[in-house]
């Protein structure tokens, strides 16, 4: 097959294809004698509007919680930390740092030491 012949047989494919296109705008089309004018205030817009507010209202409740939470751990972690160094620079020779329970112990009773 030559090069002229490949170039004549693509032409031709593309003319069947441009054809059918055009031959098949006729049965597509759509009806455009109507004309809806909506402002979008409906009762569908509506409820839908609605049970977005009240999704939204009840995740920024757990979201609150969750942040509360953390808040609350991170305070708990901090407070540690600050009472492991008070205990470790205890004038208490018997003072000492319990990992487990995060508080100041004696060595000699195991009770709790305020540094």
């Amino acid at each position: 097959m030559t090069h002229k012949q490949k170039c004549m047989g693509k032409a031709a494919l593309l003319l069947v294809l441009a054809g059918t296109l055009f031959s098949m705008n006729g049965i597509a089309q759509a009806q455009t004698d109507r004309l809806i004018i909506d402002n979008g205030n409906n009762a569908l817009s509506n409820e839908q509007a609605r049970q977005e507010k009240e999704q939204w209202d009840q995740t920024h409740m757990l979201r609150r919680k969750v942040n509360t939470r953390v808040e609350k751990e991170f305070d708990k972690a901090d407070r540690a930390y600050d009472n492991r160094d008070s205990c470790e620079q205890s004038a208490n020779v018997n003072a000492y740092w319990e990992p487990n329970t995060l508080r100041c112990l004696d060595r000699r009773s195991g009770r709790l030491i305020t540094p």
